[in-house]
């Protein structure tokens, strides 16, 4: 699941000072925590039944927003001899449950609370049998009462969306959300990661209307009554949670991937743009299969973009969902393509779809791989500077959370399961999962995702299951590396000085662990630092593993540049300083995107320093945008003869940038500082652009 995180509040800082805020209105969030010394263990739910396979015989009253259902479940004890199967149906009434013999049905004695649904099987059935029960029922979703029934309004499990068809501006839907464990809202299952079915769906509706589900489209029938019942199946089994449903008045784009179909839903009115906002899919998934060395492993993929969604996407099997953001024009799409967020949804089809985390508590193992997913496009689409400044994004978000210093990645301790939702599965977990690319390096860790993803298809996983893998392929005890980062709490916080004896030629390097080590680890950290003698780069690998320690190297001279962590992985607060020359080499000579921008961060702060303000200068032609974006703080400090040197880089950022938020910056810093100047031709071809955010711009100008 892709949560509306907005970026990072490092990149907003930035960016705000030349863009209007959008005012997002969103139900309020109660975040649960456990009292101070709760004792508290959530592990994985017992399995005592197994569901085979589940069909549902599905139509709605549209009026009364029922979900009229008849379930036929298979199912097995899963160890065990048991003689009741306990349901999760939340809020039904009940018809009839029977037990199927043949052709025949067997009424059962059951109890129903209005949550669980207990049923007396006719005998002891042990784990070489399988029976077969019938449920006939009305599930009623919107009579489910917050607090009492469903937590939230977003729990509700199946929606219909303006049911009465009253609201002109918005089209009559019905979509479900599974996660977490809302689709026993409208049809009964077991719930939890840990069941895994395959299933048919048989749904009837008003013939303009399209349907979507897992698997594939069997076939469809017309009813002779304005209805049409297709019938979807889901061949390969996956998590109840995943199951879904969606129905409308839909567009459907085909594009193909080896061979096996991929369909764009989007209102009509966005049809034309679908294969713009959409079209890479197939290039994703190939992408990921080749680096996986897993095949994309469902029958088909299908993404659909619904109306009033409760959160960003959704990874539902073979059929992610997203909220209506991803309708957009071809202007909006110059402003925020989302293809973060469509590689989330898609990588989790291998973590989360096809090998899922056997509990709640190890949810990081789908959402920080789905995280870095969103990563590992970026570097192979854009390249590592624009994958990094997705990094960075990530351990904004993450270090800007005022929680980051109490819960574990992986916890059993949660007071609600919601609250695994967060900037630490997913912005944080993600990072994790760099740091560990980087400690066993690039060809063990996607051989050890192979082989993890091999050896736990179709099933569940914990985080130890990853762990092993690792040990596996690189044959090295990979405790050290999981007890600190998944398994506990908090992150480093590294004071890092600098020095250079130049009696004894050597060069000091001292880092202290300042981070609360009663509650935070203290962390073994491999890492590079490289020193820089003019264009020499003498790179030494060191593992820190002490609260205070000194790496001392041979140095005839004292380096132009000494980097720490040069290749950028650590997730931690570092505290550093160095002089603005320091600096300035950095930006020149440094390879990173991170590099760069730390040392723009730091030099914009030092802009009475002339040569810090002609490297800020120089940066305005950078090849990452937020560098670009973060120079040209820069203007407001410049003199008048530097100013004039700038006017004509300044111009063609307005005119030819590709980043539609530093064109809109730039059009805002040439409308304040250079009023007086010749750009009427600028101003004039601006107001032809086609972003949004630049038109918004330019519009703040006549005012």
């Amino acid at each position: 699941m892709q949560l509306k995180f907005t970026l990072s509040s490092l990149v907003l800082i930035v960016l705000m000072a030349c863009s209007t805020p959008k005012m997002v209105n969103l139900d309020p969030i109660t975040v649960i925590e456990n009292p101070k010394g709760a004792s508290i263990y959530r592990g994985s739910y017992p399995k005592i039944n197994d569901i085979l396979h589940t069909r549902l015989d599905i139509s709605f009253d549209w009026d009364s927003a029922h979900v009229i259902g008849k379930a036929s479940i298979l199912v097995k004890p899963y160890f065990y001899p048991t003689d009741q199967l306990v349901l999760n149906a939340n809020g039904f009434r009940l018809n009839s449950v029977s037990l199927v013999k043949g052709y025949d049905k067997k009424p059962l004695k059951y109890s129903y609370d209005g949550k669980l649904l207990r049923i007396s099987l006719d005998r002891m059935y042990t784990r070489d049998d399988q029976y077969h029960v019938f449920i006939d029922y009305v599930a009623m979703p919107n009579k489910l009462k917050i607090g009492e029934d469903i937590s939230s309004a977003n729990d509700r499990g199946i929606y219909f969306i303006n049911k009465d068809g009253r609201d002109k501006s918005k089209p009559r839907q019905i979509w479900t959300q599974g996660e977490t464990e809302c689709n026993s809202n409208w049809f009964p299952t077991i719930n939890g990661t840990q069941e895994k079915m395959t299933q048919e769906i048989h749904v009837t509706v008003p013939n303009q209307m399209v349907s979507l589900s897992n698997g594939t489209l069997e076939f469809s029938s017309l009813n002779g009554d304005g209805t049409r019942t297709d019938s979807w199946r889901q061949e390969q089994v996956h998590s109840t949670y995943l199951t879904m449903l969606a129905v409308g008045d839909f567009s459907i784009t085909k594009d193909t991937w080896r061979g096996k179909e991929v369909s764009y839903y989007t209102e009509p009115a966005y049809a034309s743009t679908a294969k713009l906002v959409f079209g890479k899919t197939p290039e994703m998934m190939e992408f990921f299969s080749n680096k996986l060395g897993v095949d994309y492993p469902w029958d088909k993929y299908s993404q659909i973009v619904v109306r009033d969604f409760v959160s960003g996407a959704m990874e539902n099997t073979t059929a992610s969902v997203f909220f209506e953001g991803l309708n957009m024009s071809e202007g909006a799409y110059l402003d925020e393509n989302h293809e973060d967020i469509i590689a989330h949804e898609l990588f989790h089809h291998w973590f989360g779809n096809l090998v899922t985390a056997e509990s709640w508590s190890n949810l990081p193992l789908n959402e920080s791989f789905a995280t870095y997913g969103e990563y590992l496009w970026e570097e192979f689409k854009y390249g590592r500077d624009q994958a990094d400044l997705k990094g960075l994004e990530d351990l904004s978000v993450y270090l800007a959370n005022n929680r980051k210093s109490e819960p574990n990645v992986i916890r059993f301790d949660y007071s609600d399961r919601e609250n695994m939702f967060d900037e630490i599965s997913y912005h944080k977990g993600g990072r994790i999962l760099h740091m560990l690319r980087k400690t066993v390096g690039d060809e063990a860790f996607f051989e050890a995702l192979k082989l993890y993803l091999i050896k736990h298809s179709y099933k569940t996983a914990e985080i130890h299951d990853l762990r092993l893998a690792f040990e596996e392929v690189t044959g090295l005890d990979m405790n050290w590396f999981f007890n600190q980062w998944f398994l506990a709490s908090g992150h480093p916080v590294l004071t890092i000085r600098n020095s250079h004896d130049a009696l004894k030629k050597e060069v000091i390097v001292k880092i202290t662990q300042d981070q609360d080590l009663s509650k935070t680890p203290l962390y073994r950290i491999p890492m590079a630092i490289d020193l820089y003698f003019g264009d020499q780069v003498d790179r030494k690998e060191v593992v820190l593993d002490k609260p205070i320690q000194s790496f001392i190297f041979s140095a005839l001279s004292r380096p132009n540049l000494i980097n720490v962590d040069a290749e950028k992985y650590i997730l931690a607060e570092k505290n550093e300083e160095k002089n603005t020359q320091e600096y300035i080499f950095q930006y020149q000579h440094a390879p990173l995107f991170m590099d760069r921008f730390e040392a723009v961060m730091k030099l914009k702060d030092r802009n009475e320093d002339i040569e810090a303000r002609k490297v800020l200068m120089s940066a305005l032609k950078d090849k990452n945008w937020l560098v670009r974006h973060t120079a040209l703080s820069v203007i407001e400090n410049l003199s008048d003869e530097e100013r004039k040197s700038v006017h004509q880089t300044l111009k063609q950022m307005v005119l030819h940038d590709q980043v539609s938020q530093v064109r809109a910056s730039a059009l805002n810093k040439l409308w304040k500082h250079y009023r007086f100047s010749d750009n009427k031709e600028v101003f004039a071809q601006s107001a032809k652009d086609k972003s949004p955010l630049v038109i918004r711009a330019n519009e703040a100008l006549k005012q």
